[in-house]
C-alpha cells in the first residue's frame, strides 16, 4: 500500500512540477450612465507584473510592493498600466486616469477610470499588458453596459478588439 501512495504521490508532483503557470489578467469594465464614466478594475498577478515592471524599467532587482529610492507602487504600476491599456469609445481614445491599487492575495487589483462618457455604443479595448514576457498571456476584459456583459480575451497576437452595445 505504501508503494502505490509513494507512486501516485511522486506522479503527482511530476504531474505539478511539469505544468506551466497560467499567465492571465482579468479587466471588468463598467459604464456608469448617471455619473458619465467607465469604472474599471483589472486583476494581475504580483510576480508576473513585478518582472514586466522590472523589464521595462530595466532595473535587476526590485519589489513593487516596496519600491524604496523614492518611487512608490503605484507610481510604478500607473505608469506601466497606462501604457498598455487603451480605450476607445465610439472610435474616439479616450483619457484613462490610474486612481490607485491594492493587494488581494497575489494579484494587484488597480483602478482607473475614463470620465466624461455622455453614451456609448462601441468599445474597442486594447491590452497588451505582460504580453511582451508571456506569449501566453491571456488579457480577459468583461464589460458590462446597462446590466449586460459582454467579453473579449486579448493576446499578444490580437492586443485590441471592439464591442458594440445597443443604442439605449
Amino acid at each position: 500500500m505504501t508503494i502505490i501512495i509513494s507512486f501516485t504521490s511522486a506522479v503527482l508532483t511530476s504531474l505539478v512540477l511539469a505544468f506551466h503557470p497560467i499567465h492571465v489578467s482579468v479587466t471588468e469594465i463598467e459604464f456608469d450612465e448617471k455619473d458619465r464614466r467607465l469604472e474599471i478594475m483589472m486583476r494581475i498577478f504580483i510576480d508576473d507584473l513585478n518582472d514586466a515592471i522590472k523589464n521595462s524599467k530595466k532595473i535587476e532587482s526590485l519589489d513593487i510592493l516596496e519600491p524604496g529610492t523614492g518611487l512608490t507602487t503605484d507610481q510604478l504600476v500607473g505608469e506601466y498600466v497606462l501604457k498598455h491599456f487603451a480605450i476607445k469609445v465610439d472610435n474616439k481614445l479616450q483619457k484613462t486616469s490610474y486612481l490607485g491599487s491594492e493587494k488581494e492575495d497575489n494579484a494587484l487589483i488597480c483602478y482607473i477610470e475614463v470620465s466624461n462618457i455622455k453614451k456609448m455604443k462601441t468599445i474597442e479595448v486594447t491590452n497588451d499588458i505582460i504580453t511582451e514576457l508571456y506569449d501566453d498571456q491571456s488579457n480577459l476584459v468583461h464589460v458590462t453596459v446597462r446590466g449586460k456583459v459582454k467579453s473579449l480575451r486579448l493576446m499578444k497576437s490580437t492586443p485590441s478588439d471592439k464591442l458594440t452595445f445597443e443604442a439605449k
